[in-house]
């Protein structure tokens, strides 16, 4: 928006939820949409095969004209929010999963940012977590990043998905989530945007996200499954992008947090396994020692 012009509209935001099976939380989430100070956004939904209540809570939006809702069979998050992607009419496009809720003044904060500084690809910022009865927990810190963040990233996802806003342009240049992959998506597509475009991170909450049972976050295994998958393609495409020295520290970090892993589920030699592979790519590296000492200690 520009305040020298107040009659130039502001550029439409098209933000994606796809839900499955989120009837007890998604109303909250496109409502905290809907209730942004920020006046030109599209809410596509995405019912993905849902077969609780979901159903009965989106008809509550048919007559809202800045919803619409899409319902189709069960494929799969990525699939879902890559139909949303494919809907999307505005300049920017955002997410806020079913189960999160945005802060009310997002858009409005990330929006004049990325149309005062056009080099910027994406924006993101901070969160704040809730519990499944939405009552604010303790939240972790997380060191993040500005301009060009594909080595930081390599070490830790710190581009927290449903905070994020960025271009339509990117998805058309760089391609949209893998899928291939059944979580890990927004981590392999923030490093491959990362390689040629930078990021703004905007150090403040824009997003209560929720700490539940039911998250996908929780399925570990799986998670890292993914991450390796996501990491082997990331460097088979782009060996010439970063340093081998890059190279080696992201592999050394991922095997140490997957065998920090598996000592906390007791699974010793699997652990053992991924220490000695953190070995090979860095020996000398501290965080692969204090975890190597914790697993011979056991804690």
């Amino acid at each position: 928006m520009n305040p020298k012009n107040p009659t130039t509209q502001p550029p439409l935001v098209s933000t994606i939820t796809a839900t499955y099976n989120m009837g007890h939380y998604v109303g909250l989430a496109i409502d905290s949409i809907l209730a942004q100070n920020y006046p030109a956004l599209e809410v596509i939904v995405i019912d993905d095969g849902s077969t609780d209540d979901t159903r009965n809570i989106l008809s509550r939006y048919h007559n809202d004209s800045r919803v619409r809702i899409i319902h189709q069979e069960n494929y799969g998050q990525t699939k879902a929010k890559n139909r949303g992607i494919k809907e999307a009419l505005g300049k920017y496009i955002a997410f806020c999963d079913a189960d999160d809720q945005w802060l009310p003044d997002k858009l409005s904060q990330q929006i004049p940012v990325l149309e005062a500084h056009n080099g910027y690809a994406v924006s993101y910022g901070d969160v704040l977590y809730v519990d499944s009865d939405d009552k604010e927990l303790p939240t972790p810190e997380f060191k993040r990043y500005s301009g060009k963040i594909t080595g930081p990233l390599l070490l830790d996802n710190f581009v927290t998905f449903n905070t994020t806003v960025l271009h339509r342009a990117i998805i058309e240049d760089i391609g949209a989530f893998d899928e291939s992959l059944t979580m890990s998506i927004d981590y392999d597509l923030w490093l491959r945007v990362s390689l040629r475009y930078p990021f703004f991170y905007l150090p403040r909450p824009l997003v209560r996200y929720r700490v539940w049972e039911g998250q996908m976050s929780h399925r570990t295994d799986e998670r890292f499954v993914n991450i390796f998958k996501v990491m082997n393609n990331f460097f088979a495409n782009s060996p010439a992008c970063l340093s081998a020295a890059e190279i080696r520290r992201g592999w050394a970090h991922t095997y140490v947090s997957r065998g920090r892993w598996h000592t906390v589920q007791k699974k010793h030699l699997p652990a053992m396994h991924d220490f000695a592979r953190a070995f090979f790519y860095r020996p000398h590296d501290l965080r692969l020692w204090k975890n190597v000492a914790r697993l011979m200690l056991g804690r």
